[in-house]
């Protein structure tokens, strides 16, 4: 289900590392989608 999610977050969720965002000043929902990201690619990779 995890890889699935994963995939679908490649494609419609923005990658703030491409876009060289800087976590410091990263707004709340761009944290946000960010931590979202890593919750699913954590759980996608187990």
């Amino acid at each position: 289900m995890y890889k699935i999610l994963a995939k679908i977050n490649k494609v419609v969720l923005p990658s703030f590392t491409k876009q060289r965002l800087d976590l410091a000043k990263a707004k709340k929902w761009q944290m946000a989608i960010i931590g979202f990201r890593y919750y699913v690619t954590t759980r996608a990779l187990n």
